[in-house]
């Protein structure tokens, strides 16, 4: 696979102030470079993510997608030449401003401006949030995603698919939107067609479901930057809410995405982009200034949910009616010891699926189906 995550976003706007007061007192980036005309923002332990320039025209974005190394990097630019693709090799100077080891850049079917790298520097300083947030979930996974609006879906899905590598995770057919992946992450990028083209939102997911909720009060609080009401998707799972930034596309910010197994994942036909729940505003916000789709999608069938993807850190062990127990959760009789069964990797125990009293029905309380109820069936 030749591209292996999002690993920065360039975006182009006057408003550099207010985007630094937006990407740190909402978001919670680190401001960390503070030019007349640009300003960059960490995210994690890397030296930049989101770089602010008032110097190119306001519509231009640049997307940074990083290659494995020197050869990768180099086999890409080969594929895109014989594929027809004009591609630039960066100078050290533009290298040097990425903080990368070196780079290409290119243009996707809809003038997208890609940018190719390896070898991302890292800061020689934690990274300090910008409000009070445990932190963004980043790392092989990349920065997040991104989705953009194309003009012809399958000249789009022909490049990202057959000249980057990336893979298709789910897709829908009437409406002409597919969602794609280059690692665990359930889509780094996602296309659908539409009469507008551009970046329609970047995702950033969250390590904790609360700093979401707080940062969705924040957005309420100012006004109408809540564009898409808190929500949970029907495909990556992701709790979250969509809001305006200071340009003309939105940020999805969310917490608990799916991960697909890059090696044995097969795609999936999805019946409506409708959520399990929420993301008000979301089908308006896809359609902006378009005329409504002649087939509009269906509301996901009564009762439908996925498990809660927990990532590790997430979980109050110590609280946990299956995990922390001295007593059985239906009946509450102590468990003996004996029939308790220890999990080497965790200083609490479960109990055993049915309590000691309830197997010589002695008592009368109901067996516990622990593979439903304990925090490990969560996916991690």
């Amino acid at each position: 696979m030749a591209v292996q995550a999002l690993g920065y976003l360039g975006i182009s706007t006057q408003n550099i102030d207010e985007w630094s007061d937006f990407a740190t007192r909402q978001l919670g980036l680190q401001l960390v470079d503070r030019a007349a005309s640009c300003r960059a923002f960490r995210m994690d332990d890397r030296r930049q993510r989101v770089i602010v320039d008032k110097e190119r025209p306001d519509a231009e974005r640049f997307f940074g997608w990083e290659v494995a190394d020197a050869a990768s990097l180099d086999a890409l630019a080969g594929t895109l030449e014989a594929a027809g693709v004009a591609v630039r090799r960066e100078p050290a100077a533009l290298a040097d401003q990425r903080f990368v080891r070196d780079l290409i850049s290119f243009r996707d079917p809809d003038g997208n401006r890609l940018e190719a790298f390896y070898g991302p520097l890292l800061a020689d300083t934690p990274f300090k949030p910008g409000r009070n947030i445990s932190g963004f979930r980043t790392g092989a996974l990349g920065m997040g995603h991104v989705v953009l609006m194309v003009a012809d879906f399958d000249a789009a899905l022909a490049f990202y698919q057959g000249l980057l590598g990336f893979r298709i995770s789910d897709f829908m057919r009437k409406l002409k939107a597919c969602f794609l992946h280059v690692n665990a992450r359930h889509h780094s990028l996602a296309i659908f067609e539409h009469p507008r083209q551009g970046m329609h939102h970047l995702l950033m997911e969250l390590y904790s479901l609360d700093d979401v909720g707080q940062g969705y009060d924040l957005a309420r609080a100012h006004g109408d930057r809540v564009k898409v009401s808190l929500g949970r998707h029907n495909n990556d799972y992701m709790t979250s809410f969509y809001m305006q930034t200071p340009s003309d596309f939105l940020v999805e910010y969310g917490w608990g995405g799916r991960e697909v197994d890059v090696a044995t994942w097969q795609p999936i036909e999805m019946d409506t982009l409708a959520s399990f729940w929420g993301h008000d505003g979301l089908r308006e916000a896809i359609r902006g200034n378009a005329p409504p789709p002649e087939h509009l999608p269906p509301a996901p069938p009564e009762g439908r949910r996925a498990p809660v993807q927990v990532i590790e850190g997430n979980i109050a062990r110590s609280i946990h009616p299956i995990i922390d127990n001295r007593s059985h959760p239906s009946c509450g009789k102590p468990i003996p010891a004996r029939d308790r069964a220890r999990r080497p990797d965790r200083e609490s125990t479960f109990p055993s699926a049915v309590c000691r009293s309830a197997r010589t029905r002695r008592s009368g309380c109901r067996p516990v189906d622990t593979s439903s109820r304990r925090c490990a069936a969560i996916s991690a």
